[in-house]
């Protein structure tokens, strides 16, 4: 397998979990420091943080809106659930609860092109650790839009990144401890169909990231392995990044089969040089730069993608 050069972008970023890339060449990452981290394409940088946060903040999944402000997903160990934060500091819940529930630490948002915004639950566990199971399927998909908020998908084996395909027929979701890639119909009024399995991952992988190509391929950020695949069209897997340490790599999958695998697990960076990816975003005047956002690190890593990514939702939606 040839391996794709690596570079990197950034500094002093605080787990940046999950990355967005903008046309005018903004990067942006969740980051522990308590808001979102904007990179320019200039090399300067800032943390957009609220001004007076009731609490400190830990997104995880965050999505830029079309007025510029971000939602972010929150992973507090107390409670969870959608905030909205402004580029001037403003700091506001936007949703936290649904359908009677309190949100549990939440994973993943996301706003597509028709104003939807996409809301993932990996587990109703704590800690959340006791779900990195493949017998516990408790995770959902919440859809926010003009009928209001609601659970639309249950049952789900850690739920992570969802995002609707770039033709709109359909919302693609990892689950991550249930090691698949599946798929919903997506109907007009964001209901949708029955589960489909797209592939099933094997031994190391576990799906997290999510984006798509310009040719209609899912592209699969898996933790441990700091694997990077393309699952095709057809459902047809192939590996475009890996850097991992076999040992370590075996030891999680031994934990994960006897259903002990735990945080001490996740924690541990075994790459030569990637510190546990969980995201990508594709990026650049070509679309065909690849950018990881990832658990342990403190920058983003780079490298040129064979394939041109699909431009997100968000591809123009910024402010200065």
């Amino acid at each position: 397998m040839h391996q794709p050069a690596l570079g990197w972008t950034g500094e002093g970023l605080r787990r940046p979990e999950c990355v967005l890339a903008t046309a005018r060449g903004d990067l942006y990452a969740s980051d522990w420091r308590g808001g979102v981290a904007q990179l320019r394409p200039d090399g300067s940088a800032a943390l957009h943080a609220p001004r007076n946060a009731p609490r400190a903040l830990r997104p995880n999944g965050i999505a830029l809106r079309p007025n510029g402000s971000f939602l972010l997903a929150e992973l507090g160990e107390a409670e969870g659930g959608v905030v909205e934060l402004s580029r001037q500091g403003s700091l506001r819940d936007f949703l936290k609860r649904v359908d009677g529930l309190d949100l549990p630490p939440t994973n993943f948002v996301h706003e597509d092109a028709a104003g939807r915004v996409w809301i993932t639950v990996s587990t109703r566990r704590r800690p959340r650790a006791a779900a990195y199971r493949a017998d516990v399927a408790d995770g959902f998909i919440v859809l926010a839009d003009a009928r209001g908020a609601r659970i639309v998908a249950d049952g789900l084996a850690y739920t992570n990144e969802a995002l609707p395909s770039p033709d709109g027929n359909w919302l693609y979701v990892n689950e991550t401890f249930g090691r698949r890639l599946s798929r919903f119909r997506l109907k007009a009024d964001g209901a949708l169909g029955a589960r489909e399995t797209v592939c099933s991952f094997g031994h190391g992988t576990y799906p997290d990231g999510l984006a798509f190509d310009a040719e209609g391929g899912a592209w699969i950020v898996s933790v441990v392995s700091n694997r990077v695949i393309r699952v095709a069209p057809g459902g047809s897997q192939q590996v475009i990044l890996e850097d991992a340490d076999p040992a370590h790599v075996d030891w999680c999958e031994q934990a994960y089969l006897e259903g002990r695998l735990g945080r001490e697990h996740l924690d541990r960076a075994a790459g030569r040089q990637l510190r546990n990816i969980s995201s990508l975003a594709f990026g650049g005047p070509d679309l065909r730069t690849a950018y990881l956002g990832c658990l342990l690190g403190e920058r983003i890593a780079v490298f040129r993608s064979p394939i041109a990514g699909h431009p997100p939702a968000h591809w123009r939606w910024e402010s200065a």
